[in-house]
């Protein structure tokens, strides 16, 4: 098929290097002059790691990912552990691929260039889509700065802005979360050996915010993610925000915390706000579908936004391959994915809710009574988006 792709972010590479794999010709649109991933970590299980082995990517990105021991949920200030999910080498044997935590520019980098060695020519930049028109015959996607392009399918791997969503489901807004999100790096030389965590995901919780803290780069990096309620604000990944808030927000809590709060550069800190919006079942017209943010943004409090869009990716091109009319494989492919993918957003919603308990006790029942590991290893980890039936 001739199959046009909106964005070139994780989700939108992967989708082209699965379908280019098949034989499908494929054109990326990106609306960025230039290719570079923002952000720090990104954490990838099983589900989506068997996705990136299908593409030949372990090599690329192995050698500098961390293979974390486990998830730890900590009290925000006493340090105590709430409850603690192994990785390691328990999840890979039980689910059949690794857990690594990546720094986003390293996967970033490892998928366009799989992409450019599939396709040299796939990735058009400076290219902002403004409007999507299909018919009996096919798609046309117009451009701000490139004449109208067309296509048998369009894929709107565009973001929770995407245009090609408002095509498909109208106009509908993203809703501010009430919580906005910190973002840096710390070199972890800088951080005193008996401050620093265990090669763990750890998670610290406290009334209204919560932090991540993992390493990055073979452990030379510290990675810290801190989700605060606060008023709305800019949504931006690169707006830059005060030292004096981000230490303000993490006052009194745990040294280990506070370790990397007092050594991440000063004009580094990255602040911008969590939006999301009510799963949609219907992700598809004729002629055009979606897949990651642009269909189904998330918080961030489960590690599986990217991991959701890789798996939308693989699932795509492989229903493409079923038999019917174009109309038919894209129903079957958002039949599939819709459910799963909801219950991402809600979980991931709920874990925000859990994570900032104010009081102590209240916080330990609620943790014992999830049982976050034994949930996410029965439903999460073990889908196989390469295997799992889809017609």
């Amino acid at each position: 098929m001739d199959i046009l792709i909106v964005g070139a972010g994780i989700g939108g590479l992967t989708a082209a290097a699965a379908l280019l794999q098949r034989g499908h010709r494929v054109r990326v649109f990106e609306q960025a002059p230039q290719l570079a991933e923002v952000g720090a970590g990104i954490q990838m299980s099983a589900n989506a790691v068997k996705v990136l082995d299908s593409l030949g990517l372990r090599a690329a990105y192995e050698a500098s990912a961390v293979r974390p021991k486990a998830f730890e949920f900590r009290r925000f200030d006493s340090g105590e552990l709430l409850h603690r999910m192994p990785l390691g080498e328990q999840h890979e044997q039980r689910h059949g691929a690794p857990y690594f935590q990546i720094h986003r520019g390293d996967l970033h980098d490892a998928l366009l260039q799989a992409v450019r060695a599939l396709d040299p020519q796939a990735i058009a930049l400076n290219a902002r889509a403004t409007v999507l028109e299909e018919d009996e015959e096919g798609a046309t996607l117009h451009f701000d700065t490139l004449a109208p392009v067309r296509a048998e399918l369009v894929v709107g791997a565009d973001g929770i802005k995407s245009t090609v969503r408002r095509y498909i489901l109208g106009d509908d807004r993203p809703v501010f979360t009430g919580q906005v999100a910190w973002r840096c790096t710390v070199a972890t030389t800088r951080i005193a050996p008996a401050l620093r965590t265990d090669i763990v995901s750890t998670i610290w919780c406290g009334p209204h915010n919560h932090a991540v803290m993992y390493y990055l780069r073979g452990g030379e990096l510290l990675n810290f993610v801190g989700c605060v309620e606060r008023p709305a604000e800019e949504e931006s990944w690169t707006a830059r925000r005060p030292w004096a808030e981000l230490d303000e927000d993490y006052r009194g809590w745990h040294p280990m915390v506070r370790a990397v709060i007092e050594h991440v550069e000063r004009d580094q800190c990255f602040r911008w706000a969590l939006n999301n919006r009510e799963p949609s079942l219907r992700w598809s017209s004729a002629r055009a579908t979606m897949l990651g943010d642009a269909v189904h943004a998330t918080l961030p409090y489960m590690a599986q936004g990217a991991a959701m869009a890789i798996e939308d990716a693989a699932v795509l091109a492989r229903a493409l391959e079923l038999p019917g009319t174009l109309a038919d494989r894209l129903r079957r492919y958002e039949a599939h994915r819709a459910p799963r993918t909801a219950r991402v957003v809600r979980e991931s919603t709920e874990m925000g809710e859990l994570y900032h308990i104010g009081d102590a006790e209240t916080m330990r029942r609620a943790f014992h009574d999830r049982d976050i590991a034994r949930s996410r290893n029965e439903w999460l980890y073990p889908y196989d988006p390469l295997q799992v039936a889809i017609a």
